[in-house]
């Protein structure tokens, strides 16, 4: 029978093991702020090198080329498609809120802002981060694992000047103008659904979408593109130099490229919104829509 001085004694393995976990989940943690940290030091030092020969020595005009097509050219197609798509959604999904107001001529509006402000912007960004970004990555992910980019820099060429510039120069080129295509099939594939199948008025329509889009509004989404693109160029980047040995490693660059190029693309939309919403109320405090 278990005497009173031994209840601490067989409480104590309990006791010690809580602690240890506690102890492991401490050290976990701060293993994770540490990769973090060194991990945002070193991607901060590798875009300062990239901005620096940028500035110190442009690419050579057919490697410029070639990546401005494999970037901006190639993708044309499906954000064309997805643009279109993402308009026809717009309008099947606000048609029945905005007919229950009988405000159905005030789609036009609501779907051109939407794609000129955030999806369309948002959209070109992320099928360029899942088309191009990873592309990227597993291609100079690839070239590390088998120490081509060692072999460059053996020769006296510099790895960052000759494989990241041109990428990064051309995600922030032609970024721009996927946005704005992807804008032009959004309203396009809006129009079309509203005009054909939901049959509203043509005319009333596009009145309404004038009045309510502003010029601005386009502005605002291609300023957010060219930050989204340099985001999407420079992470790419960045994985694919910083690989790990074999294919698993090229694969998990890809992934990684992706998924941060993606974090960081939906944490700059939110900051980016809210310092152009403050500039537009600083240049114009009061809306010319409010004013009709």
């Amino acid at each position: 029978m278990a005497t009173e001085s031994d209840i601490p004694t067989q409480r104590q393995p309990r006791r010690g093991g809580i602690v240890r976990a506690f102890n492991e989940s401490i050290t976990d943690l701060g293993s994770f702020a540490i990769d973090v940290i060194v991990s945002l030091g070193d991607m901060t030092r590798f875009a300062w090198r990239t901005i620096v020969w940028m500035f110190t020595r442009l690419p050579r005009r057919d490697t410029m080329f070639a990546s401005m097509y494999q970037i901006g050219v190639l993708s044309l197609p499906v954000i064309a498609i997805t643009g279109t798509f993402i308009g026809m959604v717009l309008a099947v999904q606000s048609y029945n809120q905005f007919r229950a107001f009988g405000l159905e001529t005030q789609l036009g509006g609501a779907i051109n802002k939407s794609m000129f402000r955030e999806l369309g912007p948002v959209l070109a960004a992320t099928m360029l981060a899942g088309r191009v970004g990873s592309a990227m990555a597993a291609e100079l992910g690839t070239m590390r694992v088998t120490e081509q980019i060692d072999a460059l820099a053996s020769m006296g060429t510099n790895p960052i000047q000759h494989l990241v510039v041109p990428r990064f120069l051309s995600c922030l080129l032609m970024i721009p103008s996927l946005t704005i295509m992807a804008v032009f099939m959004g309203v396009m594939g809006g129009f079309l659904y509203c005009t054909t199948v939901l049959n509203i008025d043509y005319y009333h329509y596009w009145d309404n979408a004038k009045k309510y889009a502003e010029n601005w509004d386009l502005f605002y989404g291609v300023i957010k593109s060219v930050f989204f693109g340099a985001t999407i160029g420079m992470v790419s980047c960045y994985r694919g130099f910083h690989c790990q040995p074999g294919a698993e490693g090229v694969g998990q660059a890809a992934t990684k490229a992706f998924v941060l190029s993606f974090v960081i693309i939906i944490a700059l939309d939110l900051f980016l919104s809210i310092m152009l919403d403050a500039v537009y109320q600083a240049i114009w405090p009061i809306s010319p829509v409010t004013l009709m």
